[in-house]
């Protein structure tokens, strides 16, 4: 299920905008002036689909309408100002579906009004990632947000005991949420939040970490995770090998040229897994094997080879493929300052950098070495490749920030490489034209109100 459409009306009290989704290319970009509401659609969208209810409040509408290519939608309704007052703050939800009566929802706002009439203590331990920071304030890890007591009642309540939980959800809302996929990837992009550590009951002030550090320590345990899932595979594949080739049924039509073909194919394999760190040198070893004459009992255990060492590689084909193209889009932008990016299961990111030079030597920087427009690329380019589940539709602020115009008007071409990789929608609001270039067909222009 995708979203092929979004509406709203009286955002800010005076814009109503349709945005059509580009289902064929994937990608919808939104442009105009400042202020005309290109992030808040974002943030509406994002708010609603990952249960931010708080956020969704702080947006001024009058209504959102999210419409999907089976033909149901989905609407968000801000109560009117005459409405009753223990009324007011409500969000009214409606979904539609063909040959089906609306079904209807309204979501009541938290409003825990002391520590007694909920015991904190069980939020440290019902919900993942959720780090409390001072009394009644907590640091949600996985997107870096300082979040109230009421903020994270309304947005976990679901994982909290039956008991506790404020309001029950509808199942169809449960399953829409479930079906779509959203990620923001807002405009400040280059810091996360992170806590301190400390013995105290919660755990003192969040620091700030650097986006880039932080994906490339994630970068090498995914590839450290990887690699020890390939040698459990190997220790179970070499520990069977002799049974399984003396009891191989070798096919008649396995020719000597074929498994010199298949041995070739394994070689390149093992080359462009080395090429991006993720086979160490001298495991590089174990496929050098170049036979000229094969008799059939040579060919009956170097077929039992071939499939085994295809089943261990394999583990590494998505990664591999996702690490590659990322290595060739920077790369391809970071030629111009003779940096070069390459990965390690250590490090994650290692750049280098070598100047023309005779008196200038490679030196190794760390990745907050790199310039702000460097991180910024990175960090969007990681977060699309490694962070998005296949068919979400992925949300982009500003992408053009602190990127020069060389690399903005590459950066579409790039991101119909990802999208077509990693299977994403995307819906960006940008203000450069350099972006664009002459897409124009992908774009969705946002007007003022009708005078």
């Amino acid at each position: 299920m995708r979203i092929k459409q979004i509406s709203v009306s009286g955002l800010f009290g005076i814009f109503d905008h349709v945005i059509p989704l580009n289902m064929d290319e994937r990608i919808t970009i939104i442009h105009g002036p400042n202020g005309f509401g290109k992030t808040a659609i974002l943030r509406i969208l994002n708010s609603f689909f990952n249960s931010r209810y708080s956020q969704l409040r702080a947006i001024p509408f009058r209504n959102f309408r999210v419409e999907f290519d089976n033909n149901s939608s989905v609407e968000i309704i801000k109560n009117a100002e005459n409405a009753e007052d223990s009324e007011k703050n409500n969000i009214g939800l409606n979904f539609y579906q063909p040959d089906s009566e609306a079904a209807s929802f309204s979501l009541k706002p938290i409003n825990i009004r002391s520590d007694t009439d909920f015991p904190l203590g069980i939020l440290d331990n019902v919900i993942p990632g959720l780090e409390r920071i001072a009394s009644r304030k907590w640091l949600y890890d996985p997107t870096g947000e300082t979040l109230s007591l009421d903020e994270v009642v309304e947005r976990f309540d679901n994982l909290l005991p039956l008991n506790l939980r404020q309001q029950e959800e509808p199942m169809w809302l449960e399953e829409l949420k479930k079906n779509i996929h959203i990620r923001l990837i807002e405009s400040q992009r280059l810091l996360n939040f992170v806590p301190k550590r400390s013995g105290k009951t919660y755990r003192g002030t969040p620091l700030m970490l650097s986006t880039v550090s932080a994906y490339s320590d994630e970068l090498a345990q995914i590839m450290q995770d990887k690699f020890k899932e390939y040698g459990t595979i190997s220790q179970s594949l070499d520990r069977t090998f002799p049974v399984r080739v003396v009891k191989q049924q070798l096919s008649a039509d396995l020719t000597n040229e074929q498994l010199r073909h298949e041995l070739n194919e394994l070689e390149a394999t093992r080359s462009r897994l080395l090429e991006v760190g993720l086979l160490d040198k001298d495991e590089d070893s174990e496929v050098q094997i170049q036979p000229q004459d094969i008799d059939e009992s040579t060919k009956n255990a170097l077929s039992v080879y071939v499939e085994d060492v295809e089943k261990k590689l394999s583990v590494f084909a998505e990664i591999a493929s996702k690490i590659e193209l990322l290595r060739k889009i920077i790369n391809k932008k970071f030629d111009y300052s003779f940096k070069e990016i390459n990965f390690s299961k250590e490090k994650g990111f290692v750049v280098t950098t070598s100047y023309d030079s005779p008196l200038s030597n490679s030196k190794t920087l760390l990745p907050t070495d790199l310039s702000s427009g460097e991180q910024h690329e990175l960090v969007l380019l990681y977060e699309l490749l490694f962070k998005v589940q296949p068919n979400s539709l992925v949300l982009i602020d500003e992408p053009e920030l602190s990127l020069h115009v060389g690399w903005q008007v590459q950066f579409l071409k790039d991101l119909q490489d990802i999208t077509q990789l990693a299977d994403l929608n995307i819906l960006m609001a940008t203000h450069s034209p350099d972006i664009i270039q002459d897409r124009w067909n992908l774009t969705v222009e946002l007007k003022g109100p009708q005078k």
